[in-house]
């Protein structure tokens, strides 16, 4: 049997201090952080970031978490085409377009992503929402950087 193990191609982040700030932003808005907004959906968010980015550690992690905190691996396999899709609430919707307009600096109308989230989430949670979104830009920014590169190894 194989397992995914990760490689860093590139450089150890753990020789600048930018790894030891982006550790505090995850205990802030990560997985173990006492959010208001639904952990699922902070976890889809977290998927959609990792799959925007193309971040191969990051989608793989995400995948992975997402389908052990019990979300539905119909929506997991499906968030690259969310919009697309009935399977996610129209409150989920609202916050993964504004997490696309939020990750691919749409700033033409970004008023209207954040006017449709506000329909289902009052100021906190809107802020929780940008800053999982945000966290997640620095960690796939991070982890592209690093080359934290997916390789597959037998298990022993």
């Amino acid at each position: 049997m194989q397992e995914i193990q990760f490689v860093n191609t590139r450089f150890d982040p753990d020789i600048t201090p930018f790894h030891d700030l982006a550790k505090q932003m995850a205990k802030a808005v990560g997985y173990t952080a006492d959010l208001k907004i639904d952990k699922h959906l902070a976890q889809l968010l977290r998927l959609r970031v990792a799959q925007k980015n193309e971040c191969a550690y990051c989608v793989i992690l995400h995948a992975r978490t997402a389908r052990e905190v019990g979300i539905h691996e119909s929506k997991v396999d499906n968030i690259s085409s969310w919009y697309n899709s009935h399977l996610y609430d129209e409150k989920e919707k609202a916050a993964l377009a504004y997490c696309d307009a939020l990750n691919n600096g749409m700033a033409n109308d970004f008023q209207a992503y954040h006017d449709a989230l506000s329909r289902f989430f009052d100021e906190r949670e809107i802020a929780e929402i940008a800053a999982v979104v945000i966290n997640m830009n620095v960690w796939t920014r991070l982890k592209l950087a690093q080359g934290a590169t997916p390789i597959l190894k037998e298990k022993q």
